[in-house]
């Protein structure tokens, strides 16, 4: 008898584990691939869900035609521990949260009748905030709310890198740490008053986005998040790439986004192709790295490192990147896996010359991008 589990994407995780028992090589990504089906598709069809999963977990031939019967059999086993459980339960009213109603949802599944009223499954995800929720995962009805906040939390990192103090005895404004600090000999007592002013800060970042087909999950927020912070920030320069590089800082500051977007796509005949991040890159030092980059300077890459073009190239980039810039952070959206490793050859290429390693996979993970900075 199989184990008895509360909600579907509980039995989603038991069935690839059931599966890898059986000869199939899954692992942690295709287990969190198939949650996330589930937020795309109508599990409440069985035959949908099994063509969903079969996508996921079959890598063979003899996989396929071995992933029928197997779905087939543990679902009917699933039905009859279900079964059992409920005829072997106390006699008393069902309850309408917990693992009963669970239970009872998780059987109207089972015997193709979805339940019309609000399920207690534990989809992958639900329960999270949208803040935490993977970029590619995000459902079309929330993509709007989603840029709103992405939007609203750039301007802020924006503007709190803008506040930058400097010590200054005719401003008005107290520097509380610094008089606390300068009191402590006196035995704490206030006899000397600190102040500082606002100073300019004279960081510049010069941000560069993938926007290649592995990324077209993720470009379009991100991109979002540039758009946003060069609003307020305006020692910026923007890029995107894939297998060319465009300078898009002009077109970024279109009160529009909508529309801006149309123009960066318009014009980038790359847009959502291949990956040549080495040539992207070699084409940024080679024109533009000489006025733009200094030790004032903090480049950031947004990319997931995949590069069908010549990694040579990108390493000779890298170097000359690092030698002329501040800091370099590379932002990985791939990165916000558990399971993630940079083993392709473009990152691996890369990541000796990052100072930075970090995912951006969610609005969450943008946030903290403002430690760096």
């Amino acid at each position: 008898m199989l184990q008895r589990h509360t909600s579907l994407s509980q039995n989603i995780i038991h069935f690839c584990r059931y599966l890898r028992g059986k000869g199939f090589t899954l692992g942690v990504d295709e287990e969190i691939t198939a949650l996330k089906a589930l937020e795309c598709i109508d599990y409440s069809s069985r035959q949908v869900l099994k063509l969903a999963l079969k996508a996921i977990c079959c890598k063979s031939q003899k996989q396929l035609h071995e992933f029928d019967a197997l779905f087939n059999d543990y679902w009917q086993e699933l039905g009859k521990a279900v079964d059992a459980k409920v005829k072997t339960g106390p006699e008393k009213k069902i309850q309408t949260n917990g693992k009963d109603a669970s239970f009872t949802s998780l059987k109207s599944w089972l015997n193709g009748h979805r339940n019309q009223e609000t399920e207690e499954m534990a989809v992958y995800s639900v329960q999270e905030s949208l803040t935490k929720k993977d970029f590619s995962a995000v459902p079309d009805d929330e993509v709007d709310e989603l840029m709103r906040n992405i939007k609203a939390l750039s301007k802020r990192l924006a503007a709190h890198i803008n506040r930058r103090y400097q010590r200054d005895n005719h401003a008005n404004i107290p520097d509380l740490r610094r008089t606390l600090r300068k009191n402590m000999r006196r035995g704490g007592e206030l006899l000397d008053i600190v102040f500082h002013q606002p100073k300019r800060n004279r960081t510049k970042l010069v941000i560069l986005c993938d926007v290649s087909k592995s990324m077209d999950l993720y470009a379009a927020f991100l991109l979002q998040f540039m758009y946003a912070f060069q609003q307020v920030y305006k020692r910026v320069e923007t890029f995107a790439f894939s297998t060319g590089l465009q300078r898009i800082t002009t077109l970024l500051k279109q009160r529009d986004f909508a529309t801006a977007m149309q123009w960066v796509q318009g014009q980038n005949q790359g847009w959502g192709g291949g990956t040549k991040i080495g040539e992207s890159l070699h084409r940024f030092t080679e024109d533009y790295a000489g006025q733009l980059l200094d030790k004032r300077t903090i480049v950031i890459i947004m990319s997931d490192g995949w590069d069908t073009g010549d990694i040579p190239v990108l390493q000779h980039s890298m170097e000359t990147i690092r030698n002329k810039c501040r800091k370099i952070i590379w932002l990985n959206p791939l990165a916000g896996y558990h399971a993630y490793s940079p083993g392709v050859a473009g990152m691996k290429a890369a990541l000796p010359y990052v100072h930075v390693f970090a995912p951006a996979h969610n609005a969450e993970s943008l946030r903290r991008l403002g430690q760096w900075l």
